[in-house]
């Protein structure tokens, strides 16, 4: 029979399971760790073509560009990135692009899908933070995903975001 005391106790139980499972050292990755095993880098870098009317070079990936490192799937990972973000608020960015160097996606064509990351932060990072780099860390998906910026081949729901310290 349950009393008052042992039902407190099992709800409270209940409660702390999610968070310590959520509590699991992350995998630190890198970004060639998102190309598949077996595709060489130099194979995910596609031809392009100038688009003179609009003065903007739109690079042309072959099937490479968007394989996806499937093993990540599911994985709780933790990895470094520059954001790009989506969502601002007063409160900070919610919604961002990560992606491996400063200006990609802005001032240059646009890595292809298997070097761009999705993020979606459960805390909105600080405005005033968007140039340093950061380290994500939380459940990754293959996913393509179409924005404005570019395709995108990951996304993540990131539970912590960090700044990145060399």
């Amino acid at each position: 029979m349950l009393n008052r005391r042992n039902t407190l106790l099992l709800l409270s139980a209940s409660l702390a399971a999610p968070r310590a499972a959520l509590a699991a050292t992350p995998r630190e990755i890198a970004w060639d760790d998102l190309i598949p095993p077996g595709v060489p880098y130099s194979e995910i870098i596609g031809e392009g073509e100038l688009d003179e009317v609009n003065d903007l070079w739109n690079p042309i990936y072959d099937a490479n560009g968007v394989k996806l490192n499937e093993a990540l799937n599911d994985a709780y990972i933790k990895m470094p990135g520059f954001i790009i973000p989506f969502e601002l608020s007063a409160e900070g960015v919610t919604e961002f692009m990560l992606v491996p160097y400063v200006g990609a996606c802005i001032h240059t064509p646009p890595p292809p899908a298997n070097q761009l990351v999705m993020v979606t932060a459960e805390k909105p990072w600080p405005g005033d933070e968007l140039w340093n780099p950061v380290w994500v860390t939380g459940r990754m998906r293959t996913q393509l995903q179409s924005t404005d910026l570019g395709q995108t081949g990951y996304s993540i729901v990131a539970d912590e975001i960090a700044v990145y310290e060399w």
